[in-house]
């Protein structure tokens, strides 16, 4: 069974530390790209943090880099999205999500086979 689990939501105060983990299963990470996306109600869903595992390259959103940072332990079929410095416009769902690699793109594309979990909450109060 193809699935996505994420964890590690949850209310800190700015500039805390969270870790969010997705366990994946059903598929090899070598072979897919991996990426944490984040919805705020009334806006789209965008990209935070992504992995091409097939080749390695790994991105950030401007508004993250130098302060999150993303990872995979594949003995364990997980994605780690380590933030530091959190800032109250980090407050969102975050979701994980996984798509076989498309040329030229790290993340994974948002189209209708897109694999996608449940979502965590992080909340970043002042």
């Amino acid at each position: 069974q193809v699935q996505l689990v994420e964890s590690g939501g949850g209310s800190v105060q700015q500039g805390d530390s969270l870790r969010l983990s997705c366990v994946v299963s059903g598929f090899n990470l070598d072979e897919w790209a991996i990426g944490w996306f984040r919805q705020v109600p009334g806006k789209e869903r965008e990209e935070v943090s992504c992995i091409n595992g097939r080749d390695g390259r790994i991105n950030y959103v401007d508004s993250v880099k130098d302060r999150f940072t993303i990872s995979t332990d594949k003995a364990e079929n997980t994605i780690y999205l380590k933030m530091s410095s959190l800032k109250t416009e980090d407050t969102a769902v975050y979701y994980c999500a996984a798509h076989p690699p498309l040329r030229g793109r790290v993340c994974p594309p948002v189209l209708s086979r897109t694999l996608w979990g449940r979502g965590t909450q992080v909340t970043v109060s002042s």
